[in-house]
C-alpha cells in the first residue's frame, strides 16, 4: 500500500485532483478494510475519526491542495492501527497523538528531500524482504497465506515501481517516490505497531492476581 501512496503523490503533481480523487479514495478504504476488518466491533467514533481526515482532505486536494492529501495517506496505517486500539478503558493520549503527528511531519519532509537525496529510497527493497524475514517466528509461518501474499505483493510493488519509465522534465523517478513513500509509511506503521495494545490495557484493569501469601 505505502507504494501505491508513494504513486498517488507523483501523479497529485501530473493529472488533475478530480481525476486521482477514485484512486486516493479506494487506497483509504482499502486500508480502512485491513486494520479494521478483523475487529468484531468498530465504534461510531473510530468510524468518523478515521474517515473525516481523509474526506476533509480530499477537499484539499479539489482545491489543489493535493500534496497534503498524499502525505496523510503516508501515515494512514499508523492512524488506522492507534484507532483500532481505542477504546474507554485504553483512551488515546495526548502524547500519542503529538508523537504522531511530529512522525508525520518528520516523514513528509523526508519524502520531499528524497528527491534530492534517495537514499530513503532504499526502503523499497524491505517491502518484501520485511515479510520473507518474519516467516522465521512459528506464530506467522502458522498463517502461510498470508505470509506468500505478503512477499508476492512486495515483489510486485519492486516490480512495478522499476517498469515506469520516469516522465520528461520530471525531477524524479517513480521508484525513487515509491521507495521515499515506503520508507515513511514504514517508519510511522513501526512506532504504531509498538504502543499499547486494547488488550493489553484491559488485562491491566481486569486481571490484578493476588500477591503470594496474601490468602485472598
Amino acid at each position: 500500500m505505502v507504494v501505491s501512496m508513494g504513486l498517488l503523490l507523483y501523479g497529485l503533481a501530473q493529472v488533475p485532483p478530480g481525476q486521482l480523487l477514485p484512486g486516493y479514495t479506494a487506497s483509504y478504504l482499502l486500508i480502512g478494510a485491513c486494520i479494521f476488518g478483523p475487529l468484531k466491533k468498530v465504534s461510531l467514533r473510530q468510524a468518523a475519526a478515521f474517515l473525516l481526515p481523509g474526506a476533509l482532505l480530499a477537499v484539499l486536494a479539489l482545491l489543489d491542495f493535493g500534496f497534503w492529501a498524499g502525505g496523510w495517506l503516508l501515515g494512514l496505517p499508523a492512524w488506522g492501527l492507534l484507532l483500532s486500539r481505542w477504546a474507554p478503558e485504553s483512551p488515546l493520549r495526548v502524547l500519542q497523538l503529538l508523537k504522531f503527528l511530529g512522525l508525520l511531519v518528520l516523514g513528509m519532509a523526508i519524502f520531499t528531500f528524497n528527491v534530492i537525496y534517495p537514499i530513503p529510497s532504499l526502503g523499497l527493497f524491505l517491502l518484501p524482504v520485511i515479510p520473507l524475514i518474519r516467516l522465521v517466528f512459528l506464530v506467522y509461518r502458522a498463517r502461510p497465506l498470508q505470509g506468500t501474499v505478503e512477499v508476492l505483493l512486495g515483489i510486485a510493488a519492486l516490480v512495478v515501481a522499476f517498469m515506469i519509465a520516469t516522465p520528461e522534465g520530471s525531477w524524479s523517478s517513480p521508484r525513487t517516490l515509491a521507495g521515499g513513500a515506503a520508507t515513511v509509511g514504514l517508519m510511522i506503521a513501526f512506532w504504531a505497531r509498538g504502543q499499547p495494545r486494547r488488550s493489553r490495557a484491559r488485562w491491566a484493569l481486569t486481571a490484578s492476581p493476588a500477591a503470594p501469601g496474601t490468602g485472598s
